[in-house]
């Protein structure tokens, strides 16, 4: 089955997924099977079977060696699958040895994140980051992944020269589109910057929501601002970043952002192409830290989440964790606090909630309200960070300088 007539199909019907699960080393994810299973229902595809691998290091040809692949190739056959879904970034050459050992249609985790965030993607600075993210995976795999790219276009005069191959031309093609897209994402983050630069001077503290996809992120941002942005039980149900102003007592207001959810092994291409939303995250005052209380595998999600922040240059921000979903869990509502001498003795280190009952909101609106007035103070004799954009500008003079000028002149 080609690429084009699996789009089509699934399109039509649910196309069906054969799930594979892989364990390098090692390395172990409990999860592995259940998180994959979500993101392909995430994608519009019925999981029909699931196998779970184990290997030492990738075979450079079909990642699993060719027995595993017949296997594979016949338990998808069995199940009558569509594609084969791996939870593991495969090469272009590897995709296309184990899609002629199967006779299916191949995706990896890379791409099957990728169409989850195509698909979900509603604002145009959200659609035109996954599109980039999209164009910069293809163009890794133009090398001889299909046989129009060897069709090459002649030169001058009636016998031809060795001409310009195909692939050349689609390579050219989408640099030139990246390019485009890049321009135009640097005029929306510019917008952004002018945006957030209001909030300073008004003095207002930001607060930006983080934490693994699905740990109930847009359920607490409405919340605590009292509306209703899309929320689902879904990964990536948000893609888009939406702020509002948060009330955290009779007098205290906030700016409240609410950012994608993060996942273990997101595709460095999106975190590239969505950093200018993530760009909130970077210069909020706080970061509340969302954690699914009720998941047996947080511990592993919340350092996906350090890893991310760490890549975005946002691991120092204060941070105070909020363990949700202990309607679930069964914990308490409650908050435990920073111990020591430090600069953050005293003051909230972790919330214990339930955003979907609302139960311990009100305590996470005090810990707010405590660590505003704190910033407040810590940082009113500090000068204000100078945005992206006004580096660019030309140098200011010392008043003496431009003094010491006005006088060669006269």
């Amino acid at each position: 089955m080609t690429q084009f007539q699996f789009d089509s199909a699934r399109e039509a019907e649910a196309a069906r997924a054969f799930l594979v699960t892989v364990a390098l080393g090692r390395e172990r994810h409990f999860d592995a099977g259940e998180e994959l299973t979500e993101l392909v229902m995430s994608d519009g595809l019925e999981p029909v079977g699931l196998m779970q691998a184990r290997r030492d290091k990738p075979d450079p040809a079909t990642f699993l060696g060719s027995g595993k692949i017949e296997e594979i190739a016949d338990l998808a056959k069995a199940a009558k699958a569509d594609v084969v879904v791996f939870d593991a970034a495969l090469s272009a050459a590897q995709e296309r040895n184990i899609a002629d050992a199967c006779k299916l249609a191949v995706m990896d985790r890379t791409e099957l994140i990728l169409e989850i965030f195509r698909r979900r993607a509603k604002s145009k600075e959200g659609r035109l980051q996954v599109e980039l993210a999209r164009l910069e995976h293809l163009s890794t795999r133009l090398v001889r992944g299909w046989t129009h790219l060897e069709r090459q276009r002649g030169g001058l005069g009636k016998t031809g020269g060795p001409g310009e191959k195909q692939i050349e031309l689609d390579r050219r093609m989408i640099g030139a589109r990246v390019k485009m897209l890049r321009e135009q994402l640097k005029k929306l983050a510019r917008q952004r910057d002018t945006q957030r630069k209001s909030r300073m001077r008004a003095d207002t503290v930001t607060v930006s929501l983080v934490g693994y996809t699905n740990a109930g992120k847009s359920t607490l941002f409405n919340r605590l601002v009292r509306e209703k942005t899309y929320a689902a039980d879904q990964l990536f149900a948000t893609l888009d970043t939406t702020a509002r102003r948060c009330w955290v007592s009779d007098t205290e207001t906030m700016v409240l952002s609410d950012t994608v959810g993060f996942i273990r092994g997101l595709p460095h291409q999106l975190v590239e192409a969505f950093k200018s939303t993530l760009d909130e995250t970077v210069h909020a005052d706080i970061l509340l830290h969302v954690v699914d209380a009720s998941s047996s595998v947080r511990e592993d999600q919340m350092a996906s989440v350090a890893d991310v922040l760490g890549q975005i240059d946002a691991g120092d921000i204060p941070t105070v964790t909020v363990y949700n979903k202990i309607d679930v869990s069964g914990h308490e509502a409650g908050v435990t606090r920073h111990a020591g001498e430090g600069p953050d003795a005293g003051l909230v280190k972790s919330v214990m909630l339930s955003a979907k009952t609302g139960v311990g909101v009100e305590l996470l609106r005090e810990a707010l309200a405590e660590w505003s007035a704190v910033l407040k103070k810590r940082n009113e004799s500090l000068p204000r960070e100078l945005e992206s954009w006004e580096y660019e500008l030309p140098e200011h003079k010392s008043d003496d300088e431009a003094l010491a000028e006005l006088e060669k002149l006269l």
